[in-house]
């Protein structure tokens, strides 16, 4: 049996399908056609105020950050829970599920080259084969776990606050001043500031450049009330 047969008979053949779609999603992905973290909700901003430069909230409340296996919605949440359990965890699902049609096509098919012929044809050769093919995705797994350890740091998760949650935040006003109907400022972050819709009592000082303080957020308005530090 030659490698070219062996990768398209039976159980490889399920394994090269799964590679061959696999390595499709990717260069649809390097053509910036799909989304390689597709599949799983956005995440609000990081609990450590961390995330994209220029990231602005005042449309929806929410800035977005990047999402991992950890954060997948309920309707997988299941699945998630045994793939974290398995070490699997900390990015995303695409990489993982790329990483175990990977290992189980590796490992399915040189078991298929080297010990399948072994086997009698016809109903043996069918179990032998489900057998390798069970013990492929077994193997994958370990492999694809130690693959996925140095991986995690390369996708940053950020933990959701509310828009409540920057009430008592120190922000910087970005428009020349501030009244009950317009105004924006920007809260500092590491590495970054998130732009906010913001309004203020009138008479006030506030200009351009001034530090103030996030008093409340009006849920029905979508924006803030900032004071003057210096009034506080």
């Amino acid at each position: 049996m030659g490698f070219s047969e062996a990768i398209l008979s039976y159980p490889a053949a399920i394994c090269t399908v799964l590679l061959g779609v696999v390595l499709l999603y990717w260069v649809l992905a390097l053509a910036g056609l799909v989304d390689y973290e597709s599949g799983g909700p956005d995440l609000d901003i990081g609990g450590d105020m961390g995330g994209d430069a220029g990231a602005d909230i005042d449309a929806g409340g929410e800035a977005h950050g990047e999402h991992s296996l950890d954060g997948e919605p309920d309707g997988v949440g299941t699945l998630a829970s045994y793939l974290i359990a398995l070490g699997l965890g900390g990015v995303p699902f695409s990489v993982v599920v790329s990483l175990l049609a990977l290992f189980s096509w590796v490992v399915c098919s040189i078991a298929a080259l080297w010990l399948l012929p072994f086997a009698p044809a016809g109903i043996p050769r069918f179990i032998a084969g489900s057998l390798i093919l069970i013990g492929a995705f077994t193997l994958a797994v370990p492999a694809a776990a130690i693959c996925v350890r140095p991986m995690r740091k390369l996708f940053v998760t950020h933990n959701a606050i509310s828009n409540t949650a920057l009430v008592g935040h120190e922000c910087v006003v970005l428009t020349g001043s501030v009244d009950e109907t317009f105004g924006r400022a920007e809260v500092p972050a590491r590495g970054a500031g998130y732009h906010i819709r913001v309004v203020a009592e009138t008479p006030n000082n506030l200009k351009r450049g001034d530090i103030a303080i996030i008093v409340e957020y009006d849920e029905s308005a979508r924006l803030y009330h900032i004071a003057a530090k210096t009034n506080l």
